[in-house]
């Protein structure tokens, strides 16, 4: 289930090359665009040993719950879309889910963070696609580094056309530091905002005191797709990679590495924040599963164990 067009061939090829049928429905929007691709597809299958009706396509809202249901024949369910559609098919079926219901990845702006590169990956993270969900929506700043990195970084921005939502204390020390002009844009942060995701041009920002305070805003109120530390110490990115429960965790690198295709896979069925088998990008090997083949001639279980007479197994001991 996807709204982008394009999506229907990358899925297809992936699911054919994986082994698996596919059963596709596209957004009201992108429907003609979607009939078009998958008579392609179906044109090209012909030609080959894969079962034409490998690659199905529904047109209609009304069959999804019917879909949804069919737990003894579908595997798995694939949403691609709002947070709207992704909690309805979360809620709404017994077959497991492979997806994010929000994109909420944040950004932890360290005082050793060199301020240029700072603020090249901010900008790119934020503006580059803010539509995406691998888009930058939070961006908390240690206050040692407010004032040494924060104003070039405010002004990138919003020199894209990015609104800065502020909390108090990066909101005066900007106020201070920016134009008159710029200054009268910055908007006063809410709760909430430090909870959603804009897909829009706008960004929370937020003042924490250190390593710890940024990790613990991550894990309360990040969706665990992508989170990126900015910093030179070694040892702090390390610690908030380890620590910070996401799907990507990331040391000076813009958010929007986050696809399959910048990860080496081709392209991607989606993105999972799964904690089972698949998590980050989902390419080929991610849709497959493992099928355990013993090939014995005979072979019991009762005659292997500790004692007089039994088989030992040829277990290896592996290091702690």
């Amino acid at each position: 289930m996807t709204p982008r067009p394009e999506v229907i061939a990358n899925i297809a090829s992936l699911a054919v090359k994986s082994g698996n049928a596919a059963i596709l429905k596209g957004g009201k929007e992108s429907t003609e665009s979607f009939v078009a691709i998958s008579k392609v597809i179906s044109s090209a299958l012909e030609k080959s040993q894969v079962p034409n009706n490998a690659i199905q396509l529904v047109t209609t809202r009304d069959v999804i719950p019917q879909l949804l249901d069919l737990d003894q024949y579908i595997d798995l369910v694939i949403p691609r879309g709002s947070n709207e559609l992704v909690r309805y098919i979360k809620s709404n079926t017994k077959i497991p889910v492979l997806g994010h219901a929000d994109g909420l990845c944040s950004i932890f702006l360290e005082q050793s963070a060199d301020p240029k590169m700072a603020a090249e990956v901010i900008v790119d993270s934020k503006t580059s696609y803010p539509a995406a969900c691998n888009s930058l929506e939070t961006l908390l700043v240690q206050q040692s580094a407010i004032e040494t990195h924060l104003p070039s970084v405010a002004n990138a921005l919003m020199a894209k056309g990015v609104v800065l939502r502020c909390d108090k204390a990066t909101k005066e020390l900007l106020a201070s530091k920016l134009s008159p002009e710029s200054s009268s844009k910055l908007d006063d942060a809410t709760a909430a905002d430090y909870d959603t995701e804009f897909l829009s041009l706008t960004l929370a920002v937020k003042a924490v005191t250190d390593l710890d305070e940024a990790i613990a805003h991550i894990n309360t109120h990040g969706s665990k797709h992508t989170d990126v530390i900015l910093t030179s110490s070694l040892e702090l990115a390390e610690k908030f990679m380890s620590s910070v429960d996401a799907a990507g965790v990331y040391w000076n690198a813009s958010t929007r590495f986050a696809d399959g295709m910048r990860y080496g896979f081709g392209t991607e069925v989606g993105i999972s924040t799964n904690k089972i088998h698949s998590r980050g990008p989902v390419g080929l090997e991610g849709l497959m599963i493992y099928k355990y083949k013993i090939r014995g001639q005979g072979h019991t279980t009762t005659v292997y164990g500790e004692g007089e007479g039994k088989k030992s197994f040829k277990h290896e001991k592996l290091p702690l």
